[in-house]
């Protein structure tokens, strides 16, 4: 009982919090109270603790649960060889964006922080090169500053980008390890590099991977997607809501997917705050900027009427 309900009932404070219901317990009798379907997924919840409560159950465990339905029963997708044998999508939009980037050879991957846009993409990267599917990982992304001057950064031009591509270094650390990647490193297995080292060469049985792409200009967009060569894929992730280029710029992501969304062999995954794997208040804290952003679009829209 006390792995199930966490010390001093964390977990089901925990799930009270995400689901905004009520859960009493007497024993082993547990009353949830709240909407119909909050409190069935309550339930799920629960119940797929105790199915665990052998042991004690890490408070991430819960927070993954409460992210998504597909944590308690699984998801269909590819299964990916990588240094995490738990490793699999967690919603049904993932899922979907997994099978996208296994048939298609170039994958857009748009969708809210917190989704696991870049994480899934890394993993079938690190996948394809394990399986030898492909020679090397390229990543990249733009050198777009988000509010702050890249010229007070320390050090030379490689040293000051590391900073922004650090993301990609974490989810290449926590799929491959340290040391392998240190070793895909000198082996030049594995590149990364600004969007801007990008132009002119050909990318050749590579998987490449375009990340924050909403910060690129619909040239450089161009210019990222026909640098893929032969026995190559690509895949372009970002969020359209957190675009750092100047107000009067158009976003290349924006103008990709509209551009792009008809082209054979090209697939497009939209994820949503119902996709986020991070903490609960994450989703919550999504919603309420999409929502502020719906309200100003409609006063506006009001307004010129």
């Amino acid at each position: 009982m006390g792995h199930l309900c966490g010390p001093t009932d964390s977990h089901l404070r925990s799930i009270e919090a995400a689901l905004q219901v009520r859960i009493a317990h007497r024993f082993e009798q547990f009353k949830i109270e709240g909407p119909k379907a909050k409190a069935e997924q309550a339930l799920q919840v629960l119940q797929a603790l105790y199915e665990m409560a052998a042991r004690p159950i890490a408070h991430d465990q819960v927070q993954l649960m409460l992210a998504g339905d597909m944590a308690l029963h699984g998801a269909d997708g590819p299964a990916l060889s990588t240094r995490r044998a738990d490793l699999k999508p967690r919603t049904q939009n993932q899922a979907s964006y997994l099978l996208n980037i296994a048939e298609h050879d170039i994958t857009f991957g748009i969708g809210p922080a917190g989704t696991g846009k870049t994480y899934l993409a890394v993993a079938c990267a690190v996948d394809a090169l394990e399986r030898n599917a492909v020679q090397r990982i390229v990543l990249t992304r733009p050198a777009v500053e988000a509010g702050e001057r890249l010229g007070f950064l320390p050090g030379d031009l490689s040293q000051k980008v590391d900073p922004y591509l650090r993301p990609l270094y974490d989810a290449l650390y926590e799929l491959m390890g340290f040391d392998r990647v240190q070793k895909a490193f000198e082996r030049q297995q594995i590149e990364i590099a600004p969007l801007a080292f990008m132009r002119g060469r050909t990318l050749n049985h590579a998987f490449v991977i375009l990340d924050e792409a909403q910060n690129t200009t619909p040239e450089q967009m161009k210019m990222f997607l026909t640098r893929i060569g032969l026995g190559s894929k690509a895949v372009v992730t970002g969020d359209v809501s957190q675009i750092d280029l100047p107000t009067h710029q158009l976003s290349g992501l924006i103008d990709a997917e509209r551009v792009l969304r008809r082209v054979q062999g090209i697939a497009i995954t939209r994820l949503s705050s119902a996709d986020v794997v991070r903490h609960p208040l994450v989703a919550r804290i999504v919603d309420a900027y999409d929502g502020r952003k719906g309200a100003a679009r409609a006063a506006k829209s009001v307004a010129e009427k």
